[in-house]
This record gives C-alpha cells, sequence and structure tokens, in this order.
C-alpha cells in the first residue's frame, strides 16, 4: 500500500514546479481581489500558498 511513485525527471520537475507555483501566484491574486479579510479571501490566499509550495513535497532524480 506504501508503494512510491516514480521520481521525475528534471524536466518535467520544472514544469511542474514552474505550473504550480505560477497558479498559485494566480491563487493568490484572487485572493486579493475577492478581500484578504474575508473567509473566501482567507481561504484562496491558503490554497495558493499550498500550491505553490506544493512542488516541495515532489521527488526529483
Amino acid at each position: 500500500m506504501s508503494e512510491r511513485l516514480p521520481a521525475l525527471s528534471g524536466r518535467m520537475y520544472r514544469r511542474v514546479d514552474t505550473a504550480s507555483k505560477l497558479l498559485g501566484l494566480a491563487v493568490v491574486a484572487a485572493a486579493l481581489e475577492v478581500g484578504p479579510m474575508t473567509a473566501a479571501g482567507v481561504t484562496l490566499a491558503v490554497i495558493g500558498a499550498t500550491l505553490a509550495t506544493a512542488t516541495v513535497f515532489i521527488d526529483s532524480q
């Protein structure tokens, strides 16, 4: 059950890393547009920050 997935190649890792950072940035921008002090804004900001740092947990070769 705890089988590890194969590691990403360097090229694919960079693509996934860049895409997740850009998507995270877009979600944080949406949070600022909604209003950072609203519940929706805080939720979007947390999701955006999570997406922007998601590739830290992906193994690369």
